[in-house]
């Protein structure tokens, strides 16, 4: 069964395409990046585990990002969509597997 990842009394789950905005320090300014992305995997327990959150940049190449869940530099999770099946998987690796392009 999949871990839940609560986030500011919001649940998500691994299957989830979600929007994470990530605070990120440059000098001494401060701007807040989105990051969208399906959640691939989750570990540890509610509070202080991590999820990885895959998505597919320019030209097929796929980005993964590791976020800890009680991250100071996470402002906010909004979940996007939800998967059309109910996941019965703790990771989703198998989304990692190139489909088309080969070198």
């Amino acid at each position: 069964m999949a871990i839940k990842i609560i986030h500011n009394k919001k649940t998500f789950s691994v299957g989830d395409t979600v929007r994470i905005n990530y605070k990120i320090k440059e000098g001494d300014k401060q701007r807040i990046q989105a990051f969208d992305g399906i959640i691939i995997s989750a570990k540890g327990d509610a509070e202080h585990g991590t999820f990885i959150v895959k998505r597919e940049a320019t030209d097929k190449v796929n980005v993964e990002r590791i976020f800890p869940i009680d991250s100071p530099w996470i402002s906010s999770i909004e979940k996007i969509k939800s998967p059309k099946t109910k996941i019965r998987r703790a990771k989703l690796y198998f989304l990692r597997d190139p489909k088309t392009r080969k070198i």
